[in-house]
């Protein structure tokens, strides 16, 4: 297996074995939640610079950080189409007016002309539902590029829309988990793997977040289903405390439903994630 990647951008990520560690704290403010494109230009820069050519999983840290997926699809080696499959209880592909944050980097990825499909499996969030349907790019549903796997949310707006066959909406987790893995069981393409951990259930992972209904069961089948084909992969959705010195960031987490995280229980939730990590390794490179 090769040696895992931490991003170290909020000391969130625990001492996982063989790891290289990129210290990048002094990017924390900039890139936190959400930036300008120019910035995270600058921040894929320094990765170019610092980050090996051959490496394993790459750690992001929290949730906040994982519009940092962008960069590193980007730089997959080669040149095949591959599609990315990502595990979240977010779409990630909501309008973003000040560039590009933790939940709008799904459309640029399906932009990208190496990338054949998104898949963004485990939405429970009403992000997806008729309320907040004006929230997300409607371009890369429309075209073809990304379909949600969601379960318990109602999305029959985009039937009257025309986007039926880019929601696929499921009464239950493990209904959602037997589809995706039946429907990649015939897939032989290569697989960018991207796993915010907000969509397990909170007894699995807790983050800041709102949580989704994966099991570690369902999360492993999905895993089991794509591991042999994946090309890279990334994993977020760590839990850190953060105080932002900037007016605007403070106001769109507050928006956005972040919650301060608990000082006395951080510690046990970091272990509890550290040894999901050491697990989910485990799983995408089986």
């Amino acid at each position: 297996m090769r040696q895992p990647v931490v991003l170290d951008v909020d000391g969130s990520v625990g001492a996982l074995a063989r790891r290289i560690v990129l210290p990048l704290r002094d990017w924390e403010e900039g890139v936190r939640f959400g930036c300008s494109v120019g910035r995270l230009r600058r921040f894929a820069m320094t990765l170019e610079d610092t980050l090996p050519r051959e490496h394993g999983t790459v750690f992001l840290g929290s949730g906040d950080f994982h519009h940092l997926t962008w960069p590193l699809v980007e730089r997959v080696p080669g040149r095949e189409r591959f599609q990315v499959v990502v595990l979240d209880n977010h779409p990630d592909n909501m309008r973003f007016p000040f560039g590009v944050h933790c939940g709008s980097w799904v459309r640029r990825v399906a932009m990208l002309p190496r990338v054949s499909h998104v898949h963004v499996i485990g939405i429970t969030s009403t992000d997806i539902g008729r309320g907040h349907a004006w929230e997300n790019y409607l371009g890369p549903l429309r075209e073809g590029k990304l379909t949600y796997w969601s379960n318990g949310v109602d999305v029959g707006w985009a039937n009257r829309l025309g986007l039926g066959d880019a929601f696929r909406a499921f009464e239950s987790s493990e209904a959602m988990v037997d589809a995706f893995v039946d429907m990649q069981a015939a897939s032989t393409e290569p697989v960018y793997l991207s796993i915010d951990k907000d969509a397990y259930a909170a007894d699995v992972a807790m983050t800041n977040w709102d949580q989704g209904t994966l099991s570690e069961e369902g999360g492993a089948a999905i895993l089991g289903a794509v591991c042999r084909r994946v090309l890279a992969s990334d994993v977020t959705g760590e839990i850190s405390r953060y105080r932002y010195k900037s007016w605007w960031k403070r106001r769109l987490s507050a928006m956005d439903g972040q919650e301060d995280i608990d000082p006395v229980r951080i510690a046990e939730w970091q272990a509890q994630q550290h040894a999901l990590n050491v697990r989910l390794l485990a799983q995408i490179h089986r």
